[in-house]
Formats: structure tokens, C-alpha cells, sequence
């Protein structure tokens, strides 16, 4: 019989158990005695994924959906190694996450072992590594670090320390945070009073919102802004569905916007940016806005982060836009009324491709698929995206419902292969609701270690749609048309259909709008008896995604 809660391992457990509900990982040799006590011992709940990769993936959706810590766990050497993508993925993407990890032994490394502290900090991610007196102590401090920072850290269990006895576990002290960043001073008050009286005297204010107002909390709030000045709303892809008022709302700003709601967007004479990084994307290389609006941000960050920015004020984005629906109500502000002079609906409109679905090589236009599958999936969902070019389709063509029901897992590092093992996250953040997840065939096979877990995790509930187009997209789309050679580019077309049911699923090959059709009498189905839905759909290679466009009119002069 193993000992139980008196080892190093244990201490850990005991200690992370207290601030996760959910771990994700592998087992091996560095993390056995870790595992083992958090099973028999803790409440904490842990899922097996089939890719060490694929346990730091989970971990990072099961935060984004519930806005929880994020725990998975590896061994050593290799096990390590295989999380660097998916570990510089959530460092990039400011994810809170203990990577509970096996180490080399106190006594130096083994043949096999490798300088695992400086691969770790190479990707933006610090280690804090654990003793036989201070396991729990310096458990408490790693946890601190990743919550306060939102960053992702390395928990390292030395191999000859894992299980030393260490006696009972000791009380640790509750991680200390700090609070939201309330602007303070004489400087802060005067930078929010004269952007209230900006924002009185607009005639057609903007405000655009990010993930970080999102997790400021600030959604009910900025829906007071937006109702004090009259403002349209906007967002970026993070921050879909954190203003309450959909009615007035632009979508996703930049290369994933509708042109007629950009076109919108730049005739603002006033925007304020709350909690986004305006990245080249979301400013759409710069030409989001037109040269003679005044663009605030509001961020934590400690400067304006693009050039554009002509006004900054540091803090909380529910704390400042707090301040600011105060100050208009002091100043006598009236709404502006351009809202209700502009027709939101129809310039948010997209292009839905042709009438019969199929693009001139006679595959399908995904443009029309996406429209289609916007009507059948089911309302109450979470959408999983891995990277690719396809991604402009579901955040074109897709409504969430909150910031929080639209996983990214890999846009922040631009890569690509993250997809099936985020499914795992998301479900178990999510139990009431559809897992949904969008890839493409060269991701989608990049994963496919852990299609078995998607399967598994999400079982009923979970639908995967392949965009099935036989290349790397984006690869071919940039460098195609440079005239590079394109085999490299291809993939040859692969049955994910028949792979997904090799490992419990259902697979729909779908040629046709009519083979959708599927997917409305599957979810018409009682829950316990349907099983995961993978919809292979082929599409054209030849549909070129609009943000796609931009960017080569960018990058190529084109």
C-alpha cells in the first residue's frame, strides 16, 4: 500500500487541492505520488489526456471558461518538453496555471534529464521548486504568482524528494492578491473627468471592448456607459458578448468585423478602448479608426499600447467606466443619438456564399457552412477554436453568449494543433452545456492524440467541425501566391469521420448543406443517448477568409 498524506507529493496535493477543482494531465513516473494522493485524497477532480501538450491546453480552456486556476500536471524529461507550445500558448495569453511538474533529483541531473528551469523561463513561465520542509509553503507562493501576475508557472517536484515522508501536512496561508487597480491621484481623476466631457460632447461615440474588461467584470457597466453616450459597441474576438445591449453592438472589430460595421466604426469621432491590447489584428493593421478620432484607452496595462492612442487612463475597466457613467451624470450628459440613426443589423451583415453552398471547384464554400451551422448548433454552447485560417468563420458567423464561451487556445502564440484536447476544459468548466469545436485538418491531425479525449469528456454533448480543405490554408493563401512551390502546403484528405468513430463518436462526412441536417435531429436527441458529433466538412481550399485578405493587402502590397 502506498503512504499516503504524509510525503512531499502529498503536501502539494493537499495544498493545490485547496485552490483548483480540476486537474489536467498525464501520469508518469515524476507525478505518481502527486496523483495518487490527489485521487485518494482531495476532492480535486482529474482527467487523463492522451498528450502532455494536451493537459496544459485543457488546463488553459477549463480558465477561460470558468475563470478558475488552471492546474495540469506532467512527468519529467520528455513529459515536460511536450508542454512548451501549449505552456508559451497560455504565457502569451496571460493565463493563470500551475504545471505541476517532475523534476531532475536534488543531487543533479540524470542522463536523460534536461535544464527543465531554463526551458520553462525561455517561454515566459517561472519555476518555484518544492523541498521536503516547504512543499506547501512554496505551493501557496507559486499559486500567488500565477494569479497575481496571470501568467502560467512551473510547480517542480524533485525526483528523489517526490516521497519523502514530511509529516502531516501544515496549515499554509491563503494566497495574498492584490485588487483591482482603481485609478487614484489628482492626474486619474482629471484623465476621467475630461474624457466624461469628451464623451458628453461626442456626436458618435464608440466604445470597444476586450477580454480584460471581461474579466474586470465590467460588462453591466459599460452597458451603462454605452446607454449614458449613446455609443455603438464593439468588441475584440476575446470580448464577444460582454456588452449587455446586443442591439447596438458591431461585432468583433477588425479582420473578423462585417465591412459595413467597420465602415461604421471609423466614422466614430470619439472611441474608448477598455481592456484590449489593440493588437495589429483588432486595429486592423491601423486602419480601424480614421485619422481624426480621438482614441482613450482604458488598461492595467502601464502605457497605451498602440500609437493610435491619444489618451490614456490606467485602471480597472470596471472601476473607470464606473467613474465615468458618474462623472456624465454630474456633468447633465445626454446620449448622443447616433445609435438610433444607423442600421447596426444590416452592417454587421456577412457574406453567406452561394445559394447552393458549393464554391466554383464544386466543394463547399465555408462562408455558407458556417452560416448554416449558426442556425443548427445548439444556443447554449461553448466554442473551442484551434488556429488556422478557418477561424475567421466561427467568430464571423457564431454568437456566444459571453467572453466566456469562446475559447482561443492558440491564437496567442499563432499556432496551430490545440484543438481536441481544449474540448476537455471546456466540458468539464462546462457541464450543462454543448462543447463546440472548431479546426482545421492540419490542426485537427497535429491533435489527434487526443481526439479519443474530446470524445470521451464531452460525449453527448460535444460536436467537433473539421474545416476539411486538404492544405494548410493560411501557408498557401500567403505563400501560394508568391509562387513558393505548395506540395509541402497540402494534406492529403483525410476521413476524420471515420477516425472520430474509430474512437466512439459519430462521423458525418458532409458534402452538401443537406448533410448538416445531421446535426439538427442529433441535437434534437435526449443527451444520454447521442454520442460526440464530428461533421467533416469539405470545403474549398479557393474561399479566402476576409481577415486573411487583410492581411496579405498588408504583407504583400496586394
Amino acid at each position: 500500500m502506498p503512504r499516503s498524506s504524509r510525503t512531499v507529493s502529498a503536501h502539494v496535493a493537499h495544498t493545490l487541492a485547496r485552490h483548483v477543482e480540476h486537474v489536467f494531465g498525464v501520469m508518469g513516473n515524476g507525478n505518481a505520488w502527486f496523483l495518487d494522493t490527489l485521487e485518494r485524497e482531495t476532492t480535486a477532480r482529474f482527467t487523463a489526456v492522451r498528450h502532455e501538450a494536451g493537459g496544459v491546453v485543457a488546463a488553459d480552456a477549463y480558465h477561460r471558461a470558468s475563470g478558475g486556476l488552471a492546474a495540469a500536471t506532467v512527468t519529467y524529461g520528455a513529459g515536460f518538453t511536450n508542454t512548451l507550445t501549449a505552456l508559451a500558448e497560455a504565457a502569451q495569453a496571460r493565463v493563470p496555471l500551475v504545471l505541476l511538474a517532475g523534476d531532475e533529483p536534488t543531487s543533479g541531473p540524470r542522463p536523460w534529464d534536461v535544464d527543465q528551469i531554463a526551458l520553462a523561463a525561455a517561454v515566459g513561465a517561472r519555476t518555484y521548486t518544492v523541498g521536503r520542509a516547504d512543499a506547501a509553503a512554496t505551493t501557496v507562493i507559486a499559486i500567488e504568482h500565477s494569479l497575481t501576475y496571470r501568467v502560467p508557472v512551473v510547480l517542480a517536484i524533485p525526483y528523489d524528494v517526490a516521497a519523502l515522508e514530511a509529516g502531516p501536512v501544515p496549515p499554509a496561508p491563503e494566497p495574498a492578491l492584490p485588487g483591482p487597480l482603481a485609478p487614484s491621484g489628482p492626474f486619474d481623476a482629471a484623465a476621467i473627468a475630461d474624457l466624461a466631457r469628451t464623451l458628453a460632447a461626442a456626436e458618435r461615440p464608440l466604445l470597444l471592448a476586450g477580454r480584460g474588461a471581461w474579466l474586470a467584470g465590467a460588462g453591466e457597466t459599460l452597458g451603462e456607459l454605452a446607454g449614458a453616450t449613446g455609443a455603438l459597441t464593439a468588441t475584440t474576438a476575446l470580448g464577444r458578448g460582454v456588452f449587455p445591449d446586443g442591439r447596438y453592438d458591431l461585432g468583433v472589430a477588425g479582420g473578423f468585423g462585417a465591412d459595413g460595421a467597420m465602415a461604421l466604426a471609423r466614422e466614430a469621432d470619439v472611441a474608448v478602448v477598455l481592456g484590449a491590447s489593440l493588437n495589429q489584428f483588432t486595429m486592423r493593421f491601423g486602419e480601424l479608426f480614421s485619422p481624426g478620432t480621438r482614441v482613450v484607452q482604458v488598461d492595467v496595462a502601464q502605457a497605451a499600447t498602440h500609437r493610435h492612442v491619444g489618451g490614456f487612463v490606467r485602471g480597472d475597466a470596471d472601476l473607470v467606466a464606473r467613474a465615468l457613467v458618474d462623472e456624465l451624470r454630474g456633468l447633465g450628459a445626454t446620449p448622443s443619438g447616433w445609435r438610433e440613426t444607423v442600421d447596426v443589423a444590416a452592417a454587421r451583415t456577412y457574406d453567406v456564399g452561394p445559394s447552393d453552398g458549393l464554391a466554383d471547384d464544386g466543394r463547399l464554400d465555408p462562408r455558407a457552412v458556417a452560416h448554416r451551422l449558426a442556425g443548427l448548433l445548439p444556443a447554449d454552447r461553448v466554442v473551442v477554436s484551434d488556429g488556422g485560417h478557418f477561424i475567421g468563420w466561427a467568430n464571423m458567423y457564431w454568437p456566444v453568449a459571453s467572453p466566456d464561451r469562446m475559447m482561443m487556445v492558440g491564437t496567442a502564440y499563432q499556432s496551430i494543433g490545440l484543438g481536441f484536447p481544449g474540448v476537455a476544459g471546456a466540458a468539464a468548466a462546462r457541464p450543462g452545456s454543448a462543447v463546440v469545436l472548431t479546426t482545421g485538418d492540419g490542426g485537427g491531425l497535429m491533435a489527434l492524440a487526443d481526439l479519443e479525449t474530446a470524445v470521451r469528456t464531452a460525449g453527448g454533448r460535444g460536436v467537433a467541425v473539421v474545416w476539411n480543405d486538404a492544405v494548410y490554408g493560411a501557408e498557401v493563401h500567403v505563400y501560394g501566391r508568391q509562387g513558393l512551390a505548395e506540395e509541402p502546403m497540402r494534406i492529403p484528405e483525410t476521413d476524420f469521420a471515420a477516425l472520430a468513430a474509430a474512437v466512439g463518436a459519430e462521423g458525418v462526412v458532409v458534402r452538401s448543406l443537406a448533410d448538416l441536417d445531421r446535426l439538427a435531429s442529433w441535437a434534437a436527441e435526449p443527451e444520454a443517448e447521442r454520442r460526440f458529433l464530428m461533421l467533416d466538412c469539405r470545403v474549398s481550399p479557393e474561399v479566402v477568409a476576409p481577415y486573411q485578405e487583410e492581411i496579405l493587402r498588408v504583407n504583400l502590397g496586394r
